[in-house]
């Protein structure tokens, strides 16, 4: 199975805290609870993350210059193309915002394997290894979600493997 999405299946939704929007591009559910989402939002300023309670998350910055997310616990420096791991229940908040930023967020349910998440090549051979493969494009806007080997076109892109277990 290979499925390719773009701006036209992607929905854009209000913060979770209202302070922004992000725009989905994939999500599954299961018996009304998020597994896994993949999404991508703009951080404008400094301010609150909303707090997704029992969710792992992960973010990439895909433009501009990245910022600091600090919380209890929590300091890390999110620059481009760098993915950065931290908890959904923790109150983090972005600082060191001096331009607007673009990230590409994956957020999966505490109870499941932590997803892996790369910085990949234009050309680059993936394998699924046992997992959901998601490969998004930033020049392209594509996401490609695969069970099967893919090789990654379009530029520099965001692999993610998603295991649902």
């Amino acid at each position: 199975m290979k499925r390719v999405l773009g701006p036209v299946n992607f929905r854009q939704m209000l913060w979770a805290n209202g302070k922004g929007v992000t725009v989905e591009m994939a999500r599954e559910d299961l018996d009304g609870r998020m597994l896994w989402r993949l999404s991508r939002a703009s951080v404008v300023e400094n301010g609150p993350f909303s707090i997704f309670p029992d969710v792992e998350r992960n973010l990439t910055v895909l433009t501009g210059p990245g910022f600091r997310l600090t919380g209890d616990g929590v300091d890390l420096d999110a620059r481009p193309m760098a993915p950065v791991a931290f908890a959904g229940d923790v109150a983090v908040m972005a600082t060191g915002v001096t331009a607007p930023s673009d990230d590409f967020n994956v957020m999966t349910a505490r109870h499941l394997q932590r997803p892996r998440v790369a910085v990949v090549e234009d050309g680059a051979a993936l394998s699924p290894d046992g997992a959901l493969l998601a490969v998004y494009t930033p020049k392209t806007e594509r996401l490609v979600l695969a069970d099967e080997a893919i090789t990654v076109s379009g530029g520099p892109a965001i692999a993610v493997w998603l295991f649902r277990s």
